[in-house]
């Protein structure tokens, strides 16, 4: 009897660490997640702006302004445009698309008073001019909007209030937002010729970045990091003060109801040693970084080799499995 009790204890206790291991921060897989716990970060880890290896929303960094680098698609097709809809995005409202469902874009180079397109070359072909042949206004569309312009090989481009069309290359499936804020520089068309924008987010949720598959977004659009330098168990622990937190700030805490497409296990905020309260995902405290000026922007995905951006699950996307 005294044996079967002891037995019957033993099995309680390591029940009961294995609840405490895998209610906050454990991971599947050994891993990407890896930290120095009660590490403080060294200044490589934090200090330079725009080293990772992202830029916003189907860009690379190159500078060029359009998005193009090795891993592109190859050019879309010049197909003509047909009958143009308004489609209904989740994060951009209201987006023009051609016959197919693909998004249609404008270019901030461009004018469009009088129109004038100033992508050509690689450009033209990341992104491929929509022709303005049999391009016809569908519902929601004002046809008063629609024109063309000639482009500097003579072909004519479709233009919507003014401003020349265009369509992606990485976009492949109707409805494919990849190249909103490409460089900050290209936008979906909205049906008025404007520039789609974001519309309200919860405080927290997802996008599927071109680059990095889906990741996690605050209210405003932008991209929350993870530091594998801070800990999730026993209890979260931001290895992140003072000159970094300049760099990488801190999410404020969210309502478990104010989410959509994030886990919720381990879904908490906690009680910084300066007293600010953070967020975390599966227990990992989660920050935003002052490099990304705009929404869809990736700028700290990897910088110092200890910044990447936040799976769904709280996993940070893309490090090193360790």
């Amino acid at each position: 009897m005294k044996t079967s009790w002891r037995s019957a204890s033993l099995v309680a206790s390591a029940v009961a660490v294995l609840a405490l291991t895998t209610a906050c921060g454990q991971e599947a897989t050994s891993s990407t997640g890896s930290q120095n716990v009660g590490a403080t970060a060294a200044a490589g880890d934090y200090s330079t702006a725009g080293t990772g290896t992202g830029t916003s929303l189907g860009s690379t960094g190159s500078g060029n302004g359009y998005g193009s680098d090795s891993s592109a698609q190859g050019a879309a097709q010049a197909a003509a445009a047909g009958k143009l809809s308004v489609s209904a995005n989740s994060e951009l409202g209201k987006v023009v698309t051609d016959s197919a469902g693909m998004t249609l874009y404008r270019f901030d180079q461009d004018t469009a008073e009088p129109p004038k397109s100033n992508c050509d070359g690689d450009c033209a072909s990341t992104w491929p001019p929509v022709p303005a042949d049999d391009a016809t206004a569908g519902a929601g569309i004002d046809k008063a909007l629609l024109g063309e312009v000639t482009r500097t090989d003579g072909s004519k481009q479709l233009t919507i209030g003014g401003w020349p069309a265009y369509r992606y290359a990485k976009d492949v499936t109707a409805g494919d937002v990849n190249g909103q804020n490409v460089g900050g520089k290209w936008f979906a068309l909205a049906p008025d010729g404007k520039k789609a924008k974001l519309t309200s987010l919860p405080g927290l949720s997802t996008r599927k970045d071109p680059n990095l598959g889906e990741i996690v977004v605050d209210k405003n659009g932008m991209t929350v990091y993870r530091f594998l330098k801070d800990t999730a168990w026993p209890d979260p622990i931001s290895a992140c003060t003072g000159a970094c937190l300049e760099k990488w700030p801190a999410v404020s805490p969210v309502a478990n109801n104010d989410t959509k497409d994030v886990q919720k296990k381990g879904l908490m905020s906690f009680t910084r040693p300066d007293g600010v309260k953070q967020q975390t995902i599966n227990c990992w405290p989660i920050y935003t970084f002052s490099g990304d000026k705009a929404a869809g922007e990736t700028n700290g995905q990897g910088v110092g080799g200890t910044w990447y951006a936040v799976a769904p699950d709280g996993k940070p996307v893309g490090a090193p499995k360790k």
